[in-house]
């Protein structure tokens, strides 16, 4: 008798658990909030690495797809001084098959195939250890039980208090983002600028990144140090007045540069909170945590990764095992932390030297990853 399994967050880590599930015959359900896969923006560009994102598509069966849709070249990146002036210009070879981008929707879209998402369905709590499983409350007022709840559902996740009482602190740095549509057409000096992969500037306390997606879209994040509340009341449907705060910010650096900001269509805030370095919980029969629910770290490059192998390993773990759920799921929390950890300590490093006091830390941050 094969086990009642929910998990709730149709995130990369949701469906990459989902999918090695189904590819294995087992069923589970997949919880969302979202009333349809495009109810919300999907996000920017990912980079899938060999052994984390990468390795969790291949043990899904979709690492060939995965290869058609994704865009080696934007592997590339280059580093500029706040004056214009070219520091890193990095391009991969044809063949470099480390770390290639995809669209988050695409990756979505990817990972849903034959999946049959529950849309619309709002978990607002999950209950363990109540009579015949942990017990799922629903905003609607339903309940259902499953035997193992899976909480991928992010940042602020609703299942993570049945385990732990961590909340996500801010890092004091914050990114507001925009972006520019069909730039090759319409900029194609920033086209140019930008180039086939990503584009950083930094300066004391602050930066500019640009990432290329696909089909001409580019994301641009201003990055910069400052107090939670100190834009917390800025209108940002008024486009016109986040820009003059922007441009004020970045002042004096390269026109150019500032150009990615005068040409924004429209502008997002996002405070980057993080939960503690070495978050771990007692283990509670029932319900486990995946992602960003789990581990939520700055957004340099692991978290989707790790979340992504994450779900492919739990799963794996779940279909082919023969021996006790519990210990199953207690065993895999156990490796997951003692990973998780690794990462979370490099990326807290690594955002305190890319947005920091001295710019020279943040170029050295790319040579050690990726040597000129």
């Amino acid at each position: 008798m094969r086990h009642r399994i929910a998990v709730v967050g149709s995130g990369p880590a949701g469906l990459t658990f989902a999918r090695v599930l189904h590819r294995h015959g087992y069923p589970v359900a997949v919880l969302e909030r979202d009333p349809a896969p495009d109810a919300r923006p999907p996000g920017g560009t990912l980079d899938l690495q060999e052994g984390l994102g990468q390795l969790a598509l291949d043990k899904a069966g979709l690492l060939a797809e995965f290869q058609k849709l994704s865009r080696p070249e934007g592997q590339a990146m280059r580093i500029l001084d706040t004056d214009g002036a070219v520091l890193r210009d990095w391009r991969p070879r044809p063949d470099d098959r480390a770390n290639p981008e995809i669209d988050r929707g695409q990756l979505r879209d990817l990972l849903l195939g034959p999946l049959d998402v529950q849309w619309g369905r709002d978990v607002t709590r999950v209950v363990p250890g109540t009579r015949g499983g942990a017990l799922v409350h629903f905003a609607d007022g339903r309940r259902e039980t499953f035997d193992l709840v899976v909480g991928a559902d992010g940042a602020w996740s609703r299942i993570r208090p049945a385990l732990s009482s961590a909340t996500p602190h801010y890092t004091g740095v914050t990114y507001v983002e925009t972006s520019l549509d069909d730039v090759d057409t319409r900029h194609p000096d920033l086209a140019r600028l930008v180039g086939d992969g990503s584009l950083a500037v930094f300066g004391v306390n602050r930066a500019l990144v640009a990432q290329r997606n696909s089909g001409g879209h580019v994301k641009v994040y201003a990055q910069f140090r400052a107090p939670l509340d100190r834009y917390e009341n800025l209108d940002l449907a008024d486009v016109e007045a986040v820009r003059s705060s922007l441009l004020a910010l970045f002042d004096g650096w390269a026109a150019p540069v500032l150009d990615l900001l005068r040409r924004g269509t429209a502008f997002a805030r996002r405070p980057l909170h993080v939960l503690p370095v070495s978050h771990t919980w007692a283990h509670v029969p029932g319900v486990t945590l995946l992602g960003d629910a789990a581990h939520l770290m700055p957004p340099l490059g692991a978290g989707a990764n790790l979340a992504m192998l994450e779900g492919a390993e739990l799963a794996e773990s779940v279909a082919t095992g023969a021996g006790d759920l519990d210990e199953t799921v207690r065993a895999f929390e156990e490796q997951m932390w003692a990973r998780a950890a690794r990462w979370a300590g490099m990326t807290a490093a690594g955002l305190e030297r890319l947005v920091g006091p001295d710019p020279a830390e943040a170029l050295a941050v790319f040579d050690e990853v990726q040597p000129s």
